[in-house]
């Protein structure tokens, strides 16, 4: 069964060092041996890839991209950061595709990076819902979600640390550890994710953007759990239809690492097979062959096993499945 992973996270140094100090989760880079599976483009994340029976990574940034930054060293490093993945992807053309890096703090500029980098080769983009103080479903970025559509490049909705003022109001109080934990993996991230697509939903867009197409992480960012009261927004904010069917017909869903039977009945009753998708979050989370291998029993059947696995994201990453090498052997 061919294996295609789609949140397969990298770091450029440069931004590294760019971000130091301006982002609390970057510590989550400098655990273990993160730091050097980050920076890993070549044979030892193809290695990894390898003992864990995954053909293709689809590799993005890893938090916060280049968000962070003033709006001149995002546009440089965005390029930088695309340039580069481009080349690892020449380099192993069988092996890895990119996400595209986009300087969000400079809206003016987003739509044509997008449009660059998908002339490089990029299959999709990675961002975040809050630029600052702006949110993803501000008009700033319409032309962005415009060529997204137009481009039939998927944006992939990731998590990020919540503003100060959020953290403030919810998230302190605890010592700065467990304050950490709580804002980002334990919940914060998830909300914050979660709340950046219901915006994207309730500002019209994807009436708008019939097209467009958003993946989110996590099984839905909490999301999908959600649905039944989500729906009654819809009617408030004059949408021509309910939250849940923006989701079914604009939303994919990836398990970001989480091999959870329970995750996968749940997404199973508010959305179709052909919405969910394979990542495991490298290198913050690294099932093993086994343990992929136990998950993709779990399907309803076979078939639905394999679109999870591979035929979902390359339909819609546009990802030949004959240029694959085909030597996962996961059963």
């Amino acid at each position: 069964m061919t294996l295609i992973a789609i949140e397969e996270h990298w770091m450029l140094p440069e931004l590294a060092s760019a971000l130091a100090g301006r982002d609390e989760s970057l510590a989550f880079n400098e655990l273990g041996d993160h730091r050097e599976r980050l920076a890993d483009l070549s044979a030892g994340r193809i290695a990894a890839m390898d003992a864990q029976g995954i053909d293709v990574s689809v590799l993005a940034l890893t938090p916060p991209g280049t968000q962070a930054l003033d709006p001149d060293s995002a546009v440089r490093l965005s390029r930088a950061a695309n340039d580069l993945a481009a080349s690892a992807v020449a380099a192993h053309p069988s092996r890895l595709r990119a996400m595209a890096a986009l300087p969000m703090s400079a809206p003016g500029e987003v739509a044509a990076e997008l449009e660059r980098a998908a002339g490089l080769g990029h299959v999709g983009a990675m961002v975040y819902g809050r630029s600052g103080d702006r949110f993803l479903d501000d008009p700033a970025y319409d032309d962005f979600l415009a060529a997204a559509a137009r481009l039939r490049q998927p944006v992939f909705l990731h998590p990020q640390l919540p503003s100060p003022a959020v953290r403030d109001a919810s998230y302190r109080g605890f010592g700065p550890q467990t304050d950490l934990a709580l804002a980002t993996f334990g919940w914060g991230w998830h909300l914050d994710a979660a709340t950046a697509a219901l915006r994207l939903i309730l500002r019209g867009n994807f009436d708008r953007h019939p097209g467009l197409q958003v993946v989110l992480g996590h099984w839905g960012e909490m999301l999908l759990f959600w649905l039944d009261r989500a729906d009654s927004l819809a009617r408030v904010a004059g949408l021509p239809r309910r939250v849940s069917d923006y989701i079914r017909a604009n939303f994919h869903i990836t398990a970001s690492g989480m091999l959870s039977p329970a995750l996968l009945r749940h997404a199973l009753t508010v959305t179709t097979p052909d919405r969910l998708l394979f990542s495991t979050d490298y290198p913050f989370q690294q099932p093993t062959r086994e343990d992929i291998a136990a998950f993709l029993s779990e399907f309803p059947s076979p078939e639905d096993g394999q679109r999870f696995a591979a035929g979902n994201a390359a339909g819609l990453y546009g990802i030949d499945l004959g240029d694959t090498p085909r030597k996962s052997m996961i059963r």
